[in-house]
């Protein structure tokens, strides 16, 4: 593998707005305060001090082109990217961002993400934006999943109370997070008993749409001492994998695993030096975009072996205060998923537990962490690792 990221690039300032039902601001005003925040905490000026800026967002109506984020922060006359790769946006404007520090291109850079979603009607994730294939056909977001918990049942013997305890687990930790959406601790009673979706995924078994906004500022570590000391964060790998858009049509599909998510760790563990992420990292923040979404992230990661996520739930080793804690924040389960941003504020998320200011619950002794973000049909997986300088 050719000379990878590791430690070239840190993480000055993180900036999130409140995760839920913005009616009176526009994208434009969320990615605003967003960007803001992320710039005074990092100690930089947007207009003399940002060399570049990567904005995702997903939906054509949160923005197009580099204007999403040119025209809100007046941030003309430099290169404003706006970066779509489906739920997994977000990670990857970090990704491309990152990569140009690296590069020596640009000396501070900023990756933001933004969504408006709920002021354009309809229920679940628009389809309007997707080009249709004539004989294949898109589906909704829960019946992607669906399948996948039937097949789990069926080959493990896994339940809907094992799904349950993902999202009690959540629920517990978002609970506790002020920049959550859903804020409120649930009972498995609840989640067996709320309305079906899809099944076996009920309610409470699928994230929330919500709306918000995500920014980082990026920039090579030694500047980074010169703005900040030492209260940055480093960036250890960042990898992605892109697969078929129709996975559902390939003949080895089953399910049981996503390839995506299987590749871009690899990729991460190689670059980041890992050969047992269960050991050699401290905690995860993963795209529980159903619960059952997050038990089979736990195997893609290599954290248990196939047919085994259900134990580490079960036994307290992925809650808050349980050997390897996942989505300490609530995951996306509480915040809901604004596609753009989700990416950004997971990046955010794991630098604000490194550093040790968690805005709610902190992962004791957090040095190095993981988050992953899954986008379309099972198709696109980034992995980000951030931890404290070496």
């Amino acid at each position: 593998m050719r000379e990878g990221i590791r430690d070239k690039v840190a993480i000055i300032g993180t900036g999130v707005t409140k995760f839920g039902e913005h009616w009176d601001k526009s994208a434009g005003d969320l990615i605003v305060d967003a960007v803001h925040a992320a710039c005074g905490e990092a100690n930089v000026d947007l207009k003399r001090d940002v060399e570049a800026i990567w904005a995702s967002t997903l939906y054509y109506w949160s923005g197009m082109s580099g204007w999403i984020a040119a025209d809100p922060l007046r941030f003309y006359g430099k290169p404003v990217t706006r970066v779509e790769n489906q739920c997994a946006s977000g990670m990857d404007a970090v990704r491309n961002a990152a990569y140009a520090v690296a590069a020596g291109a640009y000396d501070i850079v900023v990756a933001c993400g933004v969504e408006k979603l709920l002021d354009q009607g309809g229920r679940g994730l628009s389809q309007e934006i997707v080009h249709t294939h004539p004989v294949l056909a898109w589906q909704s977001a829960p019946a992607y999943f669906a399948p996948c918990a039937v097949s789990a049942f069926k080959e493990w013997g896994w339940s809907r109370e094992d799904l349950a305890r993902v999202a009690v687990k959540n629920h517990h930790n978002g609970a506790k997070h002020p920049k959550a959406h859903f804020q409120m601790e649930i009972t498995a009673e609840m989640v067996l008993k709320a309305p079906m979706v899809a099944y076996p995924l009920g309610l409470f078994d699928c994230c929330g749409l919500s709306e918000g906004a995500a920014a980082v500022v990026l920039t090579r570590p030694d500047i980074a001492r010169s703005l900040v000391g030492d209260s940055y964060a480093s960036i250890k790998a960042l990898a992605l994998a892109v697969e078929t858009q129709w996975p559902y049509f390939r003949p080895d599909w089953t399910g049981l695993a996503l390839p995506a998510n299987v590749k871009a760790a690899q990729m991460a563990y190689r670059e980041a030096g890992i050969t047992n992420p269960r050991r050699e990292l401290d905690f995860a923040v993963v795209h529980d975009c159903f619960t059952i979404t997050e038990l089979l992230i736990y195997q893609d990661l290599g954290l248990c072996p196939p047919g085994e996520a259900t134990e580490l739930v079960k036994s307290g080793v992925t809650a808050i205060d349980g050997e390897f804690p996942v989505n300490p924040d609530g995951g996306l389960k509480c915040f809901g998923h604004p596609v753009g941003a989700t990416g950004v504020r997971m990046v955010a998320e794991l630098t604000k537990q490194v550093l040790g200011k968690a805005e709610g619950y902190q992962v004791k002794d957090a040095n190095i962490g993981l988050a992953h973000n899954l986008g379309g049909p099972q198709a696109i997986a980034s992995v980000a690792i951030v931890g404290k300088p070496d």
